[in-house]
């Protein structure tokens, strides 16, 4: 029988103790995670509240926006504490209760970027036909489908992750509590968590593998656009949708499908590979989303004009 110790804190050993590291990192981290939410928080009023937004492609975003909230405030508020107050305890419960939410959160969104790439596909490749293919009760049905997905694949995730025995260390490397390193920590057998991390991680190259689909579907319809104007600005809304998509499906695939290294806890960088990648899921691309797929979109822009200056222009007139 091993001797096994039964966990009942960990310490989140985010970055070293290094001098300064307060004043450097943490108005960086407030900075991000407050234009996070004030963006995705905005975005999600304005769809909400106009009534000209109440489209397909609209509620796919202001779902997406609430997500991004969501999955952000799980990790960045007890990082910015850690930070600040330099107390990075956290119990076993807490530790494994923000693993699922950040994990069903994550999830959900992999599937709703899926769902809006399919959503462009059909209004770009048969937009005679969007309204009936992406009719409300379908839509409704997508997302609904996303979100239970990502709650019920976390959930099944945590419980196995909860089995695990903890006696090499409590402390976790990693500015959240992070399954991957969680095993780096573990005893006993781990052979078959790390196994059901890799297939997840190649489950997960199915829903890239079907936005890859749809957008070349859409850039090979955009080449036979007849305006050179119309193709360039297609061409642009394209290509940026793309890089958000890499910077997330390549991030999540890298963090998840390298295996975990035995030694990974004995580092001490302040800016380890999995905390760099971890840092642009968390905090740049929810910060990046509201930017590309919405900021840039002019019906967009004009329900921000018409909710918030309209008084403005009632009293001018």
């Amino acid at each position: 029988m091993e001797n096994v110790t039964h966990v009942i804190d960990f310490y989140i050993v985010a970055f070293s103790n290094i001098f300064g590291q307060k004043v450097f990192l943490f108005p960086i981290f407030l900075s991000l995670y407050l234009i996070c939410l004030l963006w995705n928080i905005l975005i999600f009023v304005i769809i909400f509240m106009d009534p000209q937004l109440q489209k397909p492609m609209y509620f796919f975003l202001l779902n997406l926006s609430f997500v991004d909230v969501l999955y952000s405030s799980v990790a960045l508020p007890k990082l910015l504490d850690i930070i600040i107050t330099g107390y990075n305890r956290i119990s076993f419960t807490a530790c494994f209760t923000q693993m699922y939410f950040f994990n069903a959160f994550v999830c959900t969104e992999v599937w709703l970027l899926t769902m809006m790439s399919y959503d462009r596909y059909v209004a770009i490749c048969f937009p005679l036909h969007y309204m009936l293919l992406m009719e409300k009760r379908k839509c409704d049905l997508l997302v609904a489908g996303c979100w239970v997905f990502g709650f019920s694949n976390s959930l099944f995730l945590t419980i196995f992750a909860s089995r695990l025995s903890f006696c090499r260390s409590t402390h976790i490397k990693q500015i959240f509590c992070d399954m991957k390193t969680l095993i780096t920590i573990s005893c006993g057998d781990i052979y078959k968590l790390k196994t059901m991390i890799l297939v997840e991680a190649w489950v997960g190259l199915c829903p890239f593998l079907l936005i890859l689909m749809s957008y070349s579907k859409i850039l090979a319809n955009i080449l036979g656009f007849s305006s050179i104007g119309q193709r360039k600005k297609a061409f642009s809304t394209c290509s940026s949708h793309l890089t958000i998509l890499l910077i997330f499906f390549g991030t999540l695939l890298c963090m998840y499908m390298i295996p975990p290294s035995d030694h990974s806890e004995d580092s001490d960088q302040i800016f380890s590979v999995d905390k760099i990648i971890s840092m642009l899921y968390i905090a740049v691309v929810p910060l990046l989303n509201p930017i590309v797929y919405s900021l840039r979109n002019k019906e967009v822009l004009k329900a921000s004009k018409n909710i918030f200056f309209k008084d403005h222009l009632h009293l001018k007139f």
